[in-house]
């Protein structure tokens, strides 16, 4: 078995594990039963996405995907950052209205 050949199978048995995972994510965020459930779900789906773009960018040759994998992470932090705000700041109005009463 030559270096290629081990490397296309590697990349094919990972992107066929990545599309799996991404499909688990996705199912995570539509059945989710809490928001927090949903953020962390998002965050695994910005994670293996970036997985699935590296292996592409091996399988091709074409090192310009790792750009794109880059600023999906960037992407993914931002996202989580502002829904990790978003949730402190519902729990935050939720004690304010509850202490009203």
């Amino acid at each position: 078995m030559t270096a290629a050949i081990f490397i296309e199978w590697a990349t094919l048995i990972s992107l066929v594990l990545l599309g799996l995972a991404l499909l688990v994510s996705l199912v995570r965020i539509v059945i989710g039963p809490t928001l927090s459930d949903r953020v962390l779900a998002l965050d695994l789906l910005t994670v293996v996405a970036m997985g699935f773009v590296g292996a592409i960018a091996v399988r091709t040759g074409l090192w310009l995907y790792l750009d794109i994998a880059i600023a999906l992470a960037l992407l993914g932090f931002l996202a989580t950052v502002a829904l990790a705000r978003y949730v402190l700041l519902r729990g935050s109005r939720n004690d304010i209205v509850t202490e009203e009463r």
